[in-house]
């Protein structure tokens, strides 16, 4: 077989993932699809459990009403979906990895998946509830505070993804320090710039008050100190030349002889 055709099977494979993938994905949103105003109303209660009595929230868009709980059903079902997603992502990236590779890959992809969705659950029961109950506190007498359902859906998104992947922190340091791209000494060297930038990362990815940056911030510095702990259990890779990765390499050549 020619490069050129080991080049046409791999595309053609990617194009089976990626079409497995998506249609596992639209397979679950055509079944949530008759709940997706229920699935927007769970979405939305942290914010209208907030809200005075009385209050409501708003559709400013024609259509608002239609398309926003249809993009809630959709990116339900993605979630949904995912392990079969990353299964679909695991199939075609395996076969190029050694062994202590794939040891290694499978944990993270899972833990990384876990740790997101952790991410998106601590935002949803606990910064929400206190962010709004702030913002609903703070309100100026008389004022009507209500706001569109596109634009919460966008509030929540981008919360969802800052503490998605603030929650990835410990993933990402154990892949440095098991590339051999840090040491775990240099890690706790730059602690006090990671605690900073933790504040500073908090207060660009949530809404302007004290509350929802303090805890974005303080899991960030949580979660890389977790990181160096774990990190020594896991230790540096091998590199290529290194005794495991030669090892392997004559097996797979005996193994094509």
């Amino acid at each position: 077989m020619t490069a050129q055709d080991t080049f046409i099977s791999h595309l053609v494979e990617l194009r089976d993932r990626l079409l497995r993938a998506i249609l596992a994905v639209v397979a679950v949103f055509l079944c949530l699809f008759y709940w997706a105003k229920d699935l927007y109303a769970l979405l939305a209660k942290p914010l209208l459990a907030a809200l005075p009595a009385g209050g409501q929230m708003i559709a400013t868009d024609v259509v608002g009403v239609f398309l926003v709980p249809v993009k809630v059903a959709f990116l339900v079902s993605f979630v949904v979906a995912l392990p079969y997603v990353l299964y679909q992502v695991w199939a075609f990236v395996a076969p190029g990895l050694y062994v202590h590779e794939k040891r290694l890959v499978l944990p993270l992809v899972v833990a990384s998946s876990l740790l997101f969705l952790a991410g998106m659950a601590f935002a949803y029961f606990l910064v929400f509830p206190m962010v709004f109950q702030f913002m609903a506190g703070i309100a100026p007498e008389g004022v009507a505070w209500m706001t569109d359902i596109d634009k919460y859906l966008s509030f929540v998104l981008t919360t969802f993804i800052a503490f998605g992947v603030t929650f990835e922190v410990p993933v990402v340091v154990i892949v440095l320090v098991r590339a051999g791209i840090i040491s775990i000494e240099k890690l706790k060297e730059i602690r006090p710039y990671v605690i900073v930038g933790a504040f500073v990362v908090g207060a660009i990815f949530t809404p302007p008050d004290v509350i929802s940056q303090v805890m974005l911030a303080v899991p960030l510095w949580l979660l890389y100190e977790l990181g160096i702990v774990l990190a020594p259990f896991v230790g540096r890779s091998t590199v290529p030349g290194s005794g495991e990765v030669d090892k392997e390499l004559k097996q797979t050549e005996a193994g094509q002889k």
